[in-house]
């Protein structure tokens, strides 16, 4: 999986990340600003910000938020949304997320929201986010998790790669724990919720093929037990429903 494959993914669907409810409005938005209770002089960096949910969650509460993303198309979205919502304390820079551009203990909080299974090295994002950050400063990461088990985890993480070739691998939360503590962070807190899915708005978001929407479909309804535990699907009038595990885990710099 290349950072130009995810370039082009994410490129030719910017627009899609505007409105995503998942993204703009997801559960998790809200609880990591609750968790980390941000204060009035601190210096942001929000990672793989898409359209810039997750720094305009933070930007009334802090000095400044800088957001980066790996995909140009993604910084006019968000300088637009941010436009709209009055937001002045924010910079929008496309940067990479293993190779940041900014200098040692430069922010006093790094943020990272539904992004890192598509980073082909996420230790090096990882170990840029503690470089960056300042003494005491912390790292929080929200991405999609998979079960501490093996089968299930390649089930789910081909079932999203058929979806979207730009997803990389959602790690479990037990790997995220050994890689904040190998980078030297300490956890100080990890909690994982469900998400619901709708299955029709997820898989056109990124332009699946009306083949490859049939066969994740098939994948979901025909998933092998440990799978089919995790995905929990249910059907509606609306459409077809299913399950993923979105983990919270914040790490603070010794």
């Amino acid at each position: 999986m290349s950072k130009e494959l995810v370039q082009k993914q994410f490129g030719a669907h910017a627009e899609a990340y505007a409105t995503s409810r998942v993204h703009a409005q997801g559960a998790s938005l809200k609880r990591l600003v609750e968790l980390i209770q941000p204060q009035a002089d601190w210096h942001v960096l929000d990672v793989a910000t898409a359209a810039g949910h997750t720094a305009y969650a933070f930007a009334p509460h802090v000095a400044h938020v800088t957001a980066t993303d790996l995909t140009p198309e993604m910084i006019p979205v968000a300088a637009k949304l941010a436009a709209e919502r009055g937001i002045t304390n924010l910079t929008l820079e496309t940067a990479d997320a293993e190779e940041l551009p900014y200098g040692d203990a430069s922010f006093d909080l790094v943020t990272c929201r539904i992004a890192p299974h598509h980073f082909p090295h996420i230790d090096r994002f990882v170990s840029e986010a503690v470089r960056v950050l300042r003494p005491n400063g912390l790292l929080a990461v929200v991405d999609n998790v998979v079960p501490n088990d093996p089968p299930a985890g390649d089930y789910i993480n081909a079932f999203e790669k058929l979806r979207d070739p730009s997803h990389g691998r959602a790690l479990s939360v037990e790997e995220w724990l050994a890689a904040f503590e190998q980078a030297g962070l300490t956890v100080i807190l990890h909690e994982t919720a469900p998400k619901s899915m709708e299955f029709t708005p997820w898989a056109e978001r990124m332009g699946a093929t009306p083949e490859v929407i049939a066969e994740l479909r098939r994948r979901l309804l025909e998933a092998p037990p440990s799978a089919a535990d995790f995905f929990k699907t249910y059907m509606t009038e609306q459409d077809l429903f299913f399950n993923l595990d979105e983990a919270i885990i914040l790490g603070r710099k010794a």
